[in-house]
């Protein structure tokens, strides 16, 4: 990987309840947003037809997105227009009788190239299963962070920047109205090992070579932003290239990377910073 130099910011100038002071200020606002987004709907963002249960159809037809919205009853949840192919659209319902709706398409003279259904039942265990995982891998991070360090305030660094990692996106993804899907879930999962990694980086710079504070900051900085800027780039083509493809699973997951990541540079070197700064020079004796 090909470095870039990276500015280096002054510290000095900024005590660490100024640098941690904007990604908490976030990190509350996102929890406000879950949580009265959770207190409107039952949910803190929008689900999907994976977790609701649901059908999707790719369809041909010379129509346009307004006419196939009336074309069907029950109604279309969403008509999606393929990027990539002329005369294609992903059509969405909150039914799974899916064969129904290829009838009407056929009496429509609308040609089906693809469709699938996810009956409520599988969308409650695909809702469980999800959050069971994500709470899995989270602790499982938890506990390496301790094994690692096997300190509290390193280790809660670690932590609490990983929860803001998570909490943050999910917030923007309720704001944005986008639901929650499998691929959004895999971004998240996938977002927990990547944003770990430049605070493990940071931590271990700082706690673990020798040398001066702000000269270990400003290395560990070096190789952590360039591996998160790198990725980010990365995840924002996959986006690109497969929302022009209409992937949607990967640009799914390309999307919550990009959000988590961008959150990641923040959180690691303002949150997670200021609490080792305290640390190396406040805290008790180790």
């Amino acid at each position: 990987m090909v470095e870039f130099e990276v500015p280096k910011v002054d510290y000095t100038k900024y005590s660490n309840r100024q640098l941690a002071a904007v990604p908490l200020a976030v990190l509350a606002i996102a929890i406000a947003v879950l949580i009265g987004s959770w207190w409107l709907t039952g949910s803190p963002a929008a689900l999907g037809i994976d977790f609701t249960g649901g059908s999707e159809m790719t369809v041909e037809t010379g129509m346009s997105a307004a006419e196939l919205q009336g074309t069907f009853s029950p109604e279309p949840v969403s008509v999606q227009a393929v990027q990539a192919q002329e005369d294609r659209f992903v059509v969405t319902f909150d039914v799974s009788n899916i064969g129904d709706l290829r009838e009407q398409a056929m009496a429509a003279d609308i040609s089906v190239l693809g469709s699938g259904s996810t009956p409520p039942s599988f969308g409650a265990d695909s809702t469980r299963i999800a959050v069971i995982g994500i709470a899995i891998a989270f602790l499982g991070m938890s506990i390496l962070a301790f094994a690692l360090f096997r300190t509290f305030v390193p280790s809660i660094a670690i932590i609490v920047s990983a929860f803001s990692d998570l909490v943050i996106p999910l917030a923007v993804l309720s704001l944005l109205g986008v639901k929650l899907s499998l691929g959004t879930v895999a971004g998240l999962l996938m977002l927990i090992g990547y944003s770990v990694d430049s605070d493990i980086l940071l931590n271990n710079h700082i706690l673990r070579r020798r040398g001066e504070f702000y000269e270990s900051t400003y290395a560990a900085m070096q190789t952590g932003v360039t591996m998160t800027l790198t990725s980010i780039v990365a995840m924002a083509v996959m986006a690109i290239m497969a929302t022009f493809f209409n992937i949607q699973i990967m640009a799914q997951i390309g999307f919550v990377l990009v959000l988590g990541l961008s959150v990641d540079l923040m959180n690691t070197y303002m949150l997670n910073l200021s609490l080792l700064r305290w640390y190396r020079f406040h805290g008790v004796n180790r």
